[in-house]
C-alpha cells in the first residue's frame, strides 16, 4: 500500500457487541485484525459488549475500524458516539447509517428516489392479513425493520404462513414488514469509494439467502463473474451506486437486489457494515479486481485519513 502504518496510528477495530448478529461480527473483526497486524498496523481488539466508552479511552486509539454488525454498531449510534469523541471510522456517518439499518424507512427512500423496490406493506398487530395478500399475493417475505444477515425473516407461500411469519419477526423488532416476493436471480454489489465491484449472483438450495446461507452452510453458491451480459452487469453496477447515494451512505458497503425473469432490477437493502469473513461477499468481489483481503482492509481504512 503507498500509505505507510504508522500515518494511521493505533487502529481500535469494535467488534462482537450485543445484537443478534454477534458471532459474525466477532468473525469479521478477527479477520480484520488479523489483516492489520499483517500490515504492521498497530491495532487493538474492543469488544463493544459493554462500558465501550471507557474501553475506548483506554485504548488510546487514533482511528476505529468499525467491525460491528446490526443493532448498536451498525444503525448509526455508534457512529455518535465516535463522532462525539472526534475519532474518525469507516464507513457511513450516523444519519445514513440509521437509515440504511432501516429497512422500512429505506424502502421509502428508494421509492421516491425512482429505485425499483419489491412492493410493501406494514405489518401490525391490528393489520388485516387478507388485505396484504391481495395487495402483495401469498409470496412474501417477511422482514423485521433493524434486524440483518436474515435475522427474523421469513418466506411465506400461503395465506395462512403469514401471521406466524409475522410473530417471528415481531420477537426481533416491534417495525416488521411485508415484502412482495420477486421470482428470479439474487445479486449483491460491493461498493468502495464511490465505484461498485464486480457484481456477485447468488444461488441457495434453502427457501432463500437466510442466516445458514450466508454464515454456516457450504452449499452456497457464490458466482462472480454473475453471467450478466456486460451491458446487465453495467446498468446493475450504476444502480447499485444510486441506491448507496440515495441513503447517503459513504465509503463502503454492499447492495443486495433481486432480479425478475425480464431482467428488471429490485432493490432489497443497503449494509453499511458488511461481512468480512470467509463466507463474506465483499472480499470475494474485490478478488475479482486483483485485490487480495488484507489489501481491501487497509484501503477500508484509508478512507479514514
Amino acid at each position: 500500500m503507498n500509505v505507510t502504518a504508522s500515518k494511521f496510528g493505533r487502529v481500535a477495530v469494535l467488534y462482537g457487541g450485543d445484537s443478534a448478529e454477534r458471532e459474525v461480527s466477532l468473525n469479521s473483526g478477527k479477520a480484520i485484525f488479523n489483516a492489520l497486524q499483517k500490515n504492521a498496523i498497530d491495532a487493538v481488539l474492543i469488544d463493544a459488549v459493554d462500558d465501550l466508552v471507557e474501553k475506548i479511552k483506554q485504548a488510546k486509539p487514533d482511528r476505529i475500524f468499525i467491525a460491528l454488525h446490526g443493532a448498536g454498531g451498525e444503525d448509526g449510534r455508534v457512529q455518535a458516539l465516535l463522532e462525539f469523541l472526534n475519532l474518525p471510522f469507516t464507513g457511513s456517518g450516523v444519519q445514513s447509517s440509521a437509515l440504511a439499518m432501516d429497512k422500512w424507512f429505506s424502502k421509502q427512500i428508494f421509492t421516491v428516489s425512482g429505485i425499483p423496490t419489491p412492493a410493501y406493506r406494514l405489518l401490525t398487530d391490528e393489520t388485516d392479513m387478507s388485505e396484504v395478500v391481495s395487495d402483495l399475493g401469498e409470496a412474501l417475505m417477511i422482514k423485521p425493520a433493524h434486524e440483518g444477515s436474515s435475522i427474523g425473516m421469513s418466506k411465506t407461500a400461503k395465506a395462512d404462513e403469514l401471521i406466524p411469519a409475522y410473530k417471528k419477526a415481531a420477537q426481533y423488532d416491534s417495525c416488521v414488514f411485508a415484502e412482495q416476493v420477486v421470482v428470479g436471480q439474487e445479486f449483491t454489489v460491493a461498493i468502495i469509494d464511490g465505484q461498485a465491484l464486480p457484481v456477485i449472483k447468488l444461488e441457495t438450495d434453502h427457501l432463500f439467502y437466510d442466516y445458514e446461507a450466508k454464515y454456516i452452510s457450504n452449499d452456497t453458491r457464490y458466482i462472480c463473474p454473475c453471467g450478466l451480459s456486460v451491458e446487465k452487469e453495467k446498468e446493475l453496477q450504476d444502480l447499485a451506486v444510486k441506491t448507496f447515494s440515495a441513503l447517503g451512505c459513504e465509503g463502503w458497503g454492499r447492495v443486495d437486489f433481486m432480479c425478475d425473469e425480464n431482467f428488471n432490477f429490485y432493490a432489497l437493502e443497503v449494509n453499511t457494515v458488511p461481512g468480512m469473513t470467509d463466507h463474506s461477499l465483499v472480499p470475494m468481489a474485490a478478488k475479482q479486481t486483483g485485490m487480495e483481503f488484507d489489501d481491501l482492509v487497509v484501503k477500508i481504512l484509508s478512507q479514514t485519513l
